[in-house]
């Protein structure tokens, strides 16, 4: 008998794989850039940080930038903080900035860094940080007020996440410690990159 060569029809494997493409293409969330990129420190933990009621502290390049999770939350902060200051904000300001997840200007400027678009925004060198000095303390009302905030809209404590460059000097770090156990916070995660047990 004379053999014939079998022929796999791949037609159906190609559109299986086609679909599984377009399904995680559409589904897929693109990740927001860091307004503060920072090369975290390496740490074999691996505890996850919260998803909600977490703020976090980037600290690098001498600048402080601030954010907090929720759109509500930003919302009721942002409220609070101008009350703080006398700075007021519309509707519109508050629902913008209920979309940026960090920042770092002083609260005198945060109505320009609102108006401008997403990719404006995280330029480099734009932002010049949040004040932290002890005649303009604004990073400390920010916890403040983000604390007031969580406990308001989840009825539950704000966690505090550090997130500090590997190269920023120690005294940086430790002043926004200070600033945390000024406010009686003695428990807060530092964010690190995950490195392997053999080192």
């Amino acid at each position: 008998m004379s053999k014939k060569a079998a022929s796999i029809d791949m037609t159906a494997m190609c559109d299986v794989a086609f679909l599984l493409l377009t399904f995680f293409i559409l589904t897929a969330t693109a990740k927001v850039p860091e307004a503060l990129p920072v090369d975290t420190p390496a740490s074999t933990v691996q505890t996850k940080l919260p998803e909600s009621d977490l703020a976090t502290i980037t600290v690098g390049k001498g600048k402080v930038f601030f954010g907090v999770t929720g759109r509500e939350v930003r919302k009721r902060t942002l409220e609070l903080m101008g009350k703080k200051y006398g700075v007021a904000f519309t509707p519109e300001e508050a629902e913008q900035f209920a979309l940026i997840e960090s920042f770092g200007v002083p609260i005198e400027g945060l109505k320009s860094v609102i108006a401008m678009k997403a990719a404006d925004r995280n330029k480099k060198d734009l932002q010049p940080g949040i004040p932290k000095d002890s005649l303009n303390n604004q990073l400390k009302e920010w916890i403040y007020n983000a604390r007031i905030a969580t406990d308001e809209q989840d009825h539950k404590d704000l966690s505090i996440a550090i997130k500090g460059d590997a190269k920023e000097e120690y005294p940086a770090i430790r002043k926004v410690m200070d600033i945390l156990q000024d406010q009686k916070i003695n428990n807060f995660n530092l964010v690190t990159g995950l490195r392997g047990k053999n080192f």
